[in-house]
């Protein structure tokens, strides 16, 4: 099931994506909903972020190639930060490329949607803890976090944070395609099965730390190949079985 939020006019609702149509649906994706009659045609509505989670929670250097192609090592533990609520952009939506940063590179991901709340919970528990899975672009301002040596501020300004287009409630995340493409072009080609962590050890890690609330987002590291992004530029991220997030590079 591929659940979406999306706005007609100026309403914001929530549906599911079936068959080239969205189903209205009422309620709540966390605690359930009703499928209505009413339909939307994709292309005549606006795709808005899947969820809006109150935090998310990045892994760094979860792909052994990854890490090696930036000149660091392979972190015995998850290594993971946090991009706040503000950076959270749909589909479509523009990148701003801020004035502070020279190199803003691209970085897609497998997000994991957060189906209740989560504390403390085993790699074995984790999988009823998940509502479904969804594309990230964990953009960076790389020239930033190498100055700094830090992720704060690197990750964190407003838009930095694509999400969408929906969230895939049937997925295998142990080992699916994510692919990134920077005007057309395959940048990232990698798969989950070579996580250094997996997503069940992620969320019990994570949760072993903070709270995970219905909503929160897991960003679960991305695959070599990353690099910039320049203003004009279209960066679409692609995991299989959920579909294209697509955004637009702007100053």
């Amino acid at each position: 099931m591929k659940l979406c939020r999306f706005s007609s006019g100026k309403e914001e609702k929530k549906g599911i994506l079936e068959n080239g149509k969205i189903k209205e649906v009422i309620g709540s994706f966390f605690t359930g909903f009703t499928v209505t009659t009413n339909e939307y045609d994709p292309d005549k509505v606006k795709l808005l972020p899947p969820v809006l989670p109150s935090k998310v929670v990045c892994v760094g250097r979860n792909y052994a190639e990854h890490a090696k192609e930036l000149g660091n090592e392979v972190p015995e533990e998850p290594l993971i930060f946090l991009k706040p609520s503000t950076a959270v952009i749909g589909p479509e939506d523009g990148i701003i490329y801020p004035s502070a940063s020279h190199e803003v590179h691209f970085e897609a991901e497998l997000g994991v949607v957060i189906g209740k709340r989560c504390k403390a919970v085993t790699p074995e528990q984790a999988k009823g803890y998940i509502l479904g899975f969804t594309c990230v672009n964990d953009v960076t301002a790389r020239d930033i976090q190498k100055k700094e040596n830090k992720f704060t501020r690197a990750k964190s300004f407003d838009t930095f944070c694509p999400i969408g287009p929906v969230i895939q409630t049937e997925l295998n995340p142990l080992s699916v395609e994510v692919v990134s493409r920077l005007n057309g072009i395959i940048k990232q080609n990698g798969n989950t099965k070579n996580m250094i962590h997996n997503v069940y050890q992620l969320i019990s890690f994570i949760s072993n730390v903070m709270t995970l609330l219905p909503g929160d987002v897991i960003a679960t590291g991305t695959p070599s190949g990353v690099g910039p992004m320049n203003v004009g530029d279209t960066i679409e991220v692609e995991v299989d079985g959920i579909g294209i997030l697509k955004n637009y590079v702007k100053q």
